[in-house]
């Protein structure tokens, strides 16, 4: 920020900005056998105790491709509530129809049988159970976990989590790139093509209708 002569809101404001054309719209869904499960996510707060959400703990759904014993690719999203009204929105956006669900015995995931093949496994009353029964998913909880707390600070919130989730994903997603240049390439080319819409999540509009020009 001191070297480029910017202020600290111009910078945050680039920062999310760069976050919002990480992710292509036109991605291919996950495929195969996927985990999914949800949790939540975010820095401790002074005076939040306990179970209390506060205003940095938001309700994460993931999903991730199994792959061996190890993790292919991942999904992110924010989510209003652990209800079936939001949970099976997310896995329907993210998972090819058809393939191998496998989530815990929430009753949030009822009635995915009739586009999945579903697999439930109930977890008991032994919470610490979850992350031996869905390894991929609960790694992935964590590590994103870690990326706020540890880069951010947990400086994060309700109205900016969907991009946390994005950066998240298309760091996860490309961890083995072995070309950084064509990372950096594809970020420019959908900075150049997507429309903006920073403005939108910030609860601004434009007195005009906004447009994209070509670099």
């Amino acid at each position: 920020v001191r070297l480029l002569g910017l202020s600290y809101p111009t910078a945050w404001t680039w920062l999310h900005k760069i976050r919002d054309v990480l992710v292509r719209r036109e991605r291919g869904p996950l495929l195969g056998e996927v985990e999914v499960d949800e949790s939540y996510i975010g820095g401790p707060e002074p005076g939040v105790l306990g179970r209390a959400r506060g205003e940095k703990k938001v309700l994460i759904a993931g999903a991730v491709e199994v792959k061996g014993e190890g993790c292919g690719r991942v999904r992110l999203a924010p989510c209003a509530s652990a209800g079936s009204e939001h949970l099976q929105p997310f896995v329907v956006d993210s998972i090819e129809e058809g393939a191998n669900v496998h989530t815990d015995g929430w009753n949030g995931y009822s009635n995915l049988d009739e586009g999945y093949e579903h697999k439930v496994t109930v977890i008991g009353p032994d919470s610490s159970r979850a992350s031996q029964l869905f390894p991929r998913v609960h790694r992935m909880f964590s590590l994103f976990g870690r990326l706020l707390l540890g880069t951010y600070q947990g400086s994060w919130s309700h109205k900016w989590a969907p991009l946390y989730c994005e950066e998240y994903t298309f760091r996860f997603n490309r961890r083995r790139s072995s070309s950084r240049t064509h990372l950096f390439r594809r970020v420019v080319e959908q900075a150049v093509r997507r429309r903006p819409r920073i403005h939108l999540l910030a609860g601004k509009k434009h007195p005009e209708a906004v447009t994209t020009e070509a670099a």
